[in-house]
């Protein structure tokens, strides 16, 4: 894990399921991390199974990949660690 993109799922904001201060106490929380060679990493839950008969068309879960929802304010609280292409 090279560095954290946004802020702490701990931090009031993010999104988090309690959002609250309770949240400083739980040990799984979604995140989003930048790795050492550049791959994005997201911890979240596992929605495939939910979400797979709702798939557009054109979109695909394939063998070995997930299908991970993240709280919109922890995306959007990551978007100044991203840079523009």
């Amino acid at each position: 894990m090279s560095r954290r993109l946004g802020i702490s799922p701990r931090e009031p904001g993010s999104g988090g399921d309690d959002d609250a201060a309770s949240t400083t106490t739980k040990k799984t929380c979604p995140d989003i991390w930048e790795l050492s060679n550049g791959d994005i990493a997201v911890i979240g839950r596992d929605l495939t199974d939910v979400y797979r008969p709702q798939l557009p068309d054109d979109m695909s879960v394939g063998d070995g990949e997930r299908l991970v929802v993240i709280p919109g304010p922890m995306l959007r609280a990551a978007k100044k660690d991203i840079p523009d292409a």
